[in-house]
């Protein structure tokens, strides 16, 4: 008797599942049937399916909320300062050369000077790179063939409040350290100088031009 009863729980067993087997195929994607405690039979509906998550897992609620991003300001021209009989205005020291490391370690010195001598730097800024071709004629020949091509980097430290009687002092000193290869000069800052620094957009100008 004892030995019977495994193989009756067994062939009980095989039938409980077969049947839980045809009721999973036979049911709806919704659906799912399981089986309980003892012989009887559950149908359990998963409702949390078509229920939205409510924000779990989410965390940019507990972040601070950012402000808007202004629109930047259209640059505008600073105020020129046009000097007095004892100070010069502002003034533009220009370094050009073919060598960006060159020009530009130049320029670094410049700009520690003027920390060191107490001058005021109003700004320190790259312009433009400028590309030029250099062409070469040949010799049994009316045909124009690239030689080389020129790349010329400036770099500008404009000053202010210069005094007269130093300003040949620092001329002096910044002639003096000049590297070859690096062109030089000091000019006043000039409206003009302002206006290189910005992006030409002439299909505006042109905009402008007729609504006007």
């Amino acid at each position: 008797m004892s030995a019977a009863l495994p193989k009756v729980l067994c062939l009980k067993k095989g039938a409980l599942l077969k049947q839980v087997f045809a009721l999973s195929r036979a049911a709806t994607p919704r659906e799912s049937h399981l089986c309980a405690a003892g012989d009887a039979l559950l149908s359990c509906h998963r409702h949390y399916r078509s229920h939205p998550t409510h924000g779990i897992g989410r965390f940019k609620y507990l972040l601070p909320k950012e402000a808007p991003k202004k629109k930047k300001d259209k640059v505008q021209m600073k105020e020129i300062n046009a000097g007095t009989d004892y100070e010069y205005g502002d003034i533009n020291i220009q370094m050009t050369a073919y060598d960006m490391c060159l020009v530009e370690h130049f320029a670094q010195y410049v700009h520690k000077l003027c920390n060191r001598l107490s001058i005021r730097v109003n700004e320190s800024y790259a312009m433009p790179t400028k590309t030029e071709e250099v062409l070469f004629l040949e010799e049994r020949g009316s045909k124009l063939q690239l030689d080389a091509v020129l790349t010329t980097h400036q770099r500008v430290i404009q000053i202010s409040h210069l005094s007269s009687t130093f300003a040949p002092i620092l001329l002096e000193i910044i002639q003096s350290n000049q590297p070859e290869g690096v062109h030089l000069l000091v000019k006043e800052h000039t409206e003009a100088d302002f206006k290189i620094r910005l992006k030409a957009r002439p299909e505006l100008e042109e905009l402008k031009a007729q609504m006007n």
